[in-house]
Formats: structure tokens, C-alpha cells, sequence
């Protein structure tokens, strides 16, 4: 059977599955969750032994960067059996009456919550997208296919089968969730153009070379991001220490997810008295920190920022850092060099906060917390599926609402129109 054949069979199968479950109840929905978590409680061992199967593999040919993200360990584990457990404890987002008018005629217009239907994933690395993305689709109704990185191949496999097998017991189609089993790519190529038929949206999930190329090929509609070059802007009221603390975690926590910092901008005011600090913890974190002419003279540690640093997203320990003369240089920074992810400012003045969380016009705009909050889960959504920086449908941490649309419900009596 060819690729092609082979995956518009899954299609059609994905299609059938979600007619079936668009219809689940909250309750039913929640059950089926519960017998995944203890479908992976269960067989934890297999899943972790694929997932060491990977990393020996690449451990050949990837960074140390993308191998964390490949990689399951206990606590990580913990954490998606605890994902899961926020996705059951939400609201269902189906069925809920968003808009209700009575007519003068006496009839009754309701705009109603509804699943998409069948979504794609594209993703690359992190195992955990494997399971967050399946519960999220199933509590909002959908059915997901799904097509994981070859790095990530053992593992991907594993957590499929487990799903599937407690989906069959649950008496379910375990067609709910499916995974494209082969590493060729023409599989992607089909699935993003080829596939329209079958599959309503898709996501992707990883470097921006994946990114763009799904975005590039697609027929179908995508929701995500191409970059994550997320700023922090320091303002001169900030508390000194307070600044630190927040650039170090957002750049250093994790420097290779999207919500890493990438840009400083600090305020030429509070140079002297903010960034000495900043930057003994940067470097004391391992991170290697460019900065334009100002940032040099003021410290021989620092390295000489290029115009491509603003515009690169580094997903590794390094920081480019900029001064700027006051917040309006910084929020004309960040229209021209940002990907529309995550800002932050540090500041004490509440003007200038308000001021800058309207004016920035990201998905996701903070005062005084680091950039690594950038996550669905940390915004009280449960687990994500990704982030998005488009302005149309979902935006920011695309959780249980921005996997459902909405259709017009009329109830009436009788009604024609004149």
C-alpha cells in the first residue's frame, strides 16, 4: 500500500472516529482520560525503555538542546500523568451557549461551542505533545492525528498503543487518536497537502524549520508560531534584584522551548545600576551575552551584538541584550524585531506597565514575571497544544477553547421570512 493510500485510510478512519466522540458527554469523556492515565501508570516502564531507545540513538547527531526535549525521566513522566489530571478537572468546552437572542419573530439564535473535528499535529522532540495534544482533542471532542519527529519515533510509538489499547477498553473507536507510523517525509507532504478532505486543522509543533514549511505547504488551516524571540524589557523603577532574578530564569530555566527570553532591552537610565547585577548572573548561569556598544563599554564580558542578533531566536544559553532610551524605543523594538510570542516589562510604574501591556500587540504580554510562563498549563488551561501567534481563532496557549469553533443553533416555531 502506498503512503498516500495508507494515510487517506487513516483519514477516512480519523473522520469516522470523530463523528463518534463529537457526541461523548462531559462524564464519558472524563472516564476515557482516567483509563489513559492508568493505561500509562501501567506501562510506564515500556514507555520510558522506547524512550532510552531514543536518546542512545540521538545521541549520534543532536544538540544537547533538542535531547532534553526528547527526554522522559520520572518527574517529567509525573508531570504528564499530572497534565492530564488538569485536563479532566476543566470545564468541557463543548456545548456551551456563547451568544443568545430571542427575535422579535419568537425565534431563538444561539451561538454554540462545537469540536473542529479531525487535527493534525506535526511535531518534533518533546514526548509529552504526544499526550497533551491527544486528552486536549479528546476533551474538546476531536479526533487527532498525529506525526512525531523520527527522534522521537520508539517513544511515539509506545505512547500511542497504550492510549489506543485503553481507548478499546473504554469501548470507544480507538481511532480517536492515531499516529502515522513511518519516518518518510512524503508522509508529511501528504498529510499537509493532501489530506483536506479528512483533516480540518493542523499544528505544528517544533523548530522553525518545520514550522515554515508546514506553513508554506499546507492546504489546510495551521495554528502556531514560526519564532519564539521573546524580550524582557527592564524599566529604570524595576527593583534591581527583581531583575535579575526574572531575566536569569527566563533565559537560563530552559533556553530551548519557545518561551526562553532571547532580548534584553534595558533602559539607558538604569544601565549602571541594573545591569552589573544581570549580567553576574547570566554568566554565572553559563550564559554567553552579546550586547550593543553600550553593553560593551560598561563590561569587557560582554561580546559585540550584530543587527541579526535582535532577530535571532537562540534557544540556547545565549542573550542579546540592547539599551534603549525609554519604553516607546523598546515597544518600536519589539514591533520590529518580535515574532508576536511573549514580552515582559519589569517595572514599578503603573503607567508606563499599562501603557506597554496595550501597546504591545504579542500574544502573550507580562508585568514582572518571567517569559517561561508562556504555557498553557501555568495559565490555568490545563495542558497545550501549542502556542499561537496569529490574530484569527486561537492565540497565545492554545488549550480546550481554541480546539473548538462554534455554529449557530435556531430554534423556532414555525417561522417564515416575509
Amino acid at each position: 500500500m502506498s503512503i498516500n493510500v495508507e494515510l487517506n485510510t487513516l483519514g477516512f478512519e480519523s473522520v469516522t472516529a470523530s463523528k463518534e466522540i463529537r457526541s461523548f458527554s462531559e462524564d464519558k469523556k472524563n472516564k476515557i482520560l482516567e483509563e489513559i492515565i492508568s493505561s500509562l501508570e501501567k506501562n510506564k516502564k515500556e514507555i520510558l525503555d522506547a524512550n532510552n531507545l531514543d536518546i542512545q540513538e540521538s545521541e549520534k547527531n543532536l544538540s544537547k538542546a533538542m535531547i532534553d526535549r526528547l527526554l522522559l525521566n520520572d518527574e517529567r513522566y509525573e508531570g504528564i500523568i499530572n497534565s492530564i489530571k488538569n485536563v479532566i478537572a476543566l470545564n468541557d468546552p463543548v456545548g456551551n451557549v456563547l451568544f443568545s437572542n430571542q427575535r422579535p419573530n419568537g425565534m431563538i439564535v444561539e451561538r454554540v461551542s462545537v469540536p473542529l473535528g479531525v487535527i493534525g499535529i506535526i511535531y518534533e522532540s518533546r514526548p509529552n505533545v504526544t499526550v497533551d495534544a491527544t486528552v486536549l482533542c479528546l476533551k474538546a471532542g476531536n479526533s487527532v492525528i498525529l506525526r512525531g519527529g523520527s527522534e522521537c519515533f520508539n517513544t511515539n510509538t509506545a505512547l500511542v498503543k497504550y492510549m489506543q489499547d485503553s481507548l478499546s477498553k473504554s469501548g470507544v473507536n480507538k481511532n480517536i487518536v492515531q499516529y502515522i507510523n513511518t519516518t518518510d517525509r512524503a508522509a508529511v507532504d501528504h498529510m499537509l497537502s493532501g489530506m483536506v478532505d479528512f483533516i480540518d486543522v493542523v499544528v505544528p509543533r517544533g523548530g522553525k524549520g518545520l514550522v515554515k514549511k508546514v506553513q508554506d505547504t499546507a492546504k489546510i488551516p495551521v495554528i502556531g508560531h514560526l519564532d519564539g524571540i521573546c524580550h524582557l524589557y527592564v524599566d529604570e523603577t524595576s527593583d534591581p534584584d527583581k531583575a535579575s532574578e526574572i531575566v536569569t530564569n527566563a533565559k537560563l530555566r530552559r533556553t530551548g522551548i519557545c518561551g526562553a527570553a532571547e532580548t534584553l532591552l534595558i533602559d539607558e537610565k538604569c544601565l549602571n545600576t541594573h545591569l552589573p547585577k544581570i549580567i553576574d548572573s547570566l554568566l554565572s548561569g553559563g550564559c554567553e551575552i552579546r550586547g550593543d556598544k553600550a553593553c560593551v563599554e560598561l563590561s569587557d564580558r560582554i561580546l559585540p551584538a550584530t543587527e541579526i542578533d535582535w532577530s535571532t531566536e537562540y534557544l540556547d544559553a545565549i542573550i542579546s541584550i540592547k539599551t534603549v532610551k525609554n519604553m516607546d524605543e523598546a515597544i518600536d523594538h519589539i514591533a520590529k524585531y518580535g515574532s508576536g510570542h511573549t514580552e515582559s516589562i519589569i517595572s514599578e510604574n503603573h503607567s508606563k506597565v499599562e501603557k506597554f501591556l496595550n501597546s504591545v500587540n504579542s500574544a502573550i504580554v507580562m508585568h514582572n514575571a518571567s517569559t517561561q510562563f508562556a504555557d498553557g498549563g501555568e495559565f490555568g488551561l490545563g495542558a497545550e497544544i501549542g502556542i499561537a501567534t496569529g490574530k484569527l481563532h486561537a492565540r497565545g496557549p492554545v488549550g480546550l477553547e481554541g480546539l473548538t469553533t462554534y455554529k449557530y443553533i435556531v430554534r423556532g416555531s414555525g417561522q417564515v421570512r416575509p
